[in-house]
């Protein structure tokens, strides 16, 4: 990829520009506890959009991607916005940059990934990513700090491109550290690394290639539920709930919400038990937490799919220590922590079972714990 890209900036601007990086992102545990004030567990995969760059010395920027095969120019300021979808990506991390207080001039670039679009590992976060680390860098001399970036990029998701994301998906993606996932607490946003050095594992994505479109507003109703119950139980968010109260307030409480707290109240803790595992080098634990997750999104949030539950179980007849839907659910992935022995006859079960009951195989990608954005030296 880095060869290519290169090759493409010689192409379309002549001589060379520098190289940056971002990576998409998994999150190992702690679902849909980001808007309850819980903890999240992600971190950057060896999977990236890279980008080179050069300073035009004007006032325009010209961006070649080469995945789309599709030029964009357009200016700095507000009424320049590209019609392209994928360039008002990097416009927004130029505007948000602007509107800080920061500098962005006319710059040049090419760029291209293999993080996987539409599997859930936040292929847009690694874009904006790249760019706020590479303008901070050229333009800025680094001093924009990390979590600033981290907000750039989740601004423009939110002005530039419609969509009103966390914060998870750009902190993974900026913060990323090798051999370690991290514990974000999404109401302080302090953070600790964590060691992830799984041998004898491997981390593997089966992404069910379904996506449900849902027509009652999913997310938002299941977000309802969640304050419904934090107000009654009189606390900001479910964050400071305990399973205790949740049942002494239950009957006061329609089912369907107290399942939704439930989950929340007890997936905040597993967090903190995974923690706990990882720290004593205990796998088996971590794997049993994944399965206790996939439960409860399946059963008490209700966020997964026939065919997430089918992964899920074959995981589980095939001796695969820990699986679990990933992201917001209704589709996508599954995340499985499997035993290198156990391996290649779960991929291969995986594959037959899946496409024998749906028509279709899942995408397999095996995903190492990364570096997050970065300026690419080697």
């Amino acid at each position: 990829m880095k060869e290519k890209i290169q090759e493409e900036f010689k192409k379309h601007f002549g001589g060379e520009g520098t190289l940056y990086a971002s990576a998409g992102r998994i999150n190992l545990i702690g679902e849909h506890t980001d808007y309850n004030g819980g903890y999240v567990f992600p971190g950057a995969i060896d999977k990236v959009i890279m980008a080179e760059i050069r300073p035009n010395d004007t006032d325009k920027v010209h961006v070649y991607s080469i995945d789309i095969d599709d030029t964009a120019e357009f200016g700095l300021n507000e009424e320049d916005a590209p019609k392209q979808q994928w360039a008002r990506y990097i416009f927004g991390i130029c505007r948000e940059i602007i509107k800080r207080g920061g500098t962005v001039k006319g710059f040049d670039a090419v760029f291209a990934g293999n993080v996987p679009l539409g599997a859930g590992l936040s292929s847009s976060a690694a874009l904006e990513s790249c760019f706020a680390f590479a303008l901070n860098d050229l333009f800025n001399g680094n001093t924009i700090d990390k979590f600033e970036l981290a907000r750039i990029g989740q601004s423009t998701e939110h002005n530039y491109c419609g969509v009103n994301c966390g914060i998870m998906d750009q902190f993974a993606s900026v913060f990323g550290k090798k051999g370690n996932l991290m514990r974000l607490d999404c109401r302080s946003m302090e953070f600790e690394y964590f060691p992830f050095n799984p041998q004898g594992y491997k981390l593997v994505l089966v992404d069910s290639v379904v996506k449900h479109e849902l027509v009652d507003s999913p997310y938002n109703k299941r977000r309802q539920s969640c304050e419904r119950v934090a107000k009654r139980l009189g606390v900001e968010t479910l964050r400071d709930a305990t399973k205790e109260a949740l049942d002494a307030a239950k009957s006061d409480i329609s089912a369907e919400d107290y399942s939704r707290a439930k989950f929340v109240i007890e997936e905040k803790e597993r967090v903190l038990d995974v923690c706990d595992a990882l720290n004593r080098g205990d796998y088996e634990t971590v794997g049993q937490l994944m399965y206790a997750t996939h439960n409860g999104l399946s059963k008490d949030y209700e966020v997964s799919c026939e065919e997430l539950d089918f992964l899920n179980d074959v995981a589980k007849e095939c001796g695969v220590t820990g699986s679990r839907i990933m992201g917001g659910g209704f589709g996508g992935c599954t995340i499985n922590l499997v035993a290198d022995d156990k391996y290649d006859h779960f991929i291969a079960e995986a594959k037959k079972r899946f496409n024998e009951k749906y028509g279709h195989e899942p995408k397999i990608y095996d995903v190492v714990i990364s570096d997050g954005a970065r300026k690419v030296t080697e």
